[in-house]
């Protein structure tokens, strides 16, 4: 490849669904050194088939550097966004009020990128790490009590979110006493997840909106319709990170000027 070759490669979609990453892309073709990259649709823009969607421009040599890693990080955070927008349309349709969130379940050193294509693909964030909230889990509970939990929670970490997980109505009920913020129902069918939700509801706390529910454990794109249907407030999704397929968008090299092709 001649080193004084220049040319444009253009960023095509080949499939359907919802572009994130721009801004990885960009940053990958200004660290090459000597690359522009622009793009006619920002992140959370929808996106068909065919549609050039941006483009790099610079000598060839580096655009053929810096095409991989401008495609892995616009092709995997376009597939969290897509998924995103899927359980978003599917839930709204069942629960316009209902709204889905991620997990921490991020590729390592990605998190921040992920998260921020689950917002493009109009999804809502959980926490970002441990430091953000309290979730008091069922390894938790092997230790304590949801009350002594919740108690020592408030105690250490005053306006901090304190959410307890619950696999059974038993524990809404004493999450709900001991003044859990959050209440997870995790892993029961839509019939049981209503039935909490109505029990948080007719609660003075719950009825005032100082509780809110979200349901999570294995809610798929089948499914979600019917936990949202259920009245939570919250579906978590850890798929939308740790199980997102990509977004399939290539680089087309355009021929430089008054050449046939690339020698």
């Amino acid at each position: 490849m001649p080193a004084d070759l220049e040319g444009e490669a253009f960023f095509v979609a080949r499939q359907e669904g919802v572009l994130a990453g721009t801004a990885c892309a960009r940053e990958a073709a200004r660290l090459v050194g000597d690359l522009e990259a622009s793009f006619s649709c920002g992140d959370g823009a929808e996106v068909v088939p065919g549609q050039v969607i941006g483009k790099m421009a610079g000598r060839y040599r580096s655009l053929l550097t810096a095409e991989r890693t401008a495609l892995n990080f616009l092709c995997h955070l376009s597939g969290v966004a897509t998924l995103t927008a899927r359980y978003v349309a599917a839930a709204r349709s069942a629960n316009p009020a209902c709204r889905i969130w991620d997990t921490r379940k991020t590729t390592p050193g990605l998190r921040a990128l992920e998260k921020a294509a689950v917002r493009a693909g109009g999804g809502v964030n959980h926490r970002g790490s441990l430091s953000e909230g309290v979730l008091v889990k069922d390894n938790h509970l092997g230790a304590a009590t949801i009350a002594e939990a919740v108690g020592k929670a408030r105690a250490r970490f005053p306006g901090r979110m304190v959410e307890v997980e619950c696999d059974r109505l038993e524990q809404v009920r004493e999450a709900l006493e001991a003044g859990a913020g959050l209440i997870l129902c995790d892993n029961m069918a839509p019939t049981e997840l209503a039935q909490a939700v109505s029990l948080v509801r007719s609660h003075p706390r719950g009825g005032a909106g100082a509780v809110l529910v979200e349901a999570s454990g294995g809610i798929s794109l089948e499914t979600v319709a019917a936990y949202a249907a259920a009245g939570p407030d919250l579906i978590s999704v850890g798929a939308l990170t740790h199980s997102a397929p990509v977004l399939d968008i290539g680089l087309d090299l355009a021929p430089p000027s008054g050449r046939g092709g690339v020698e």
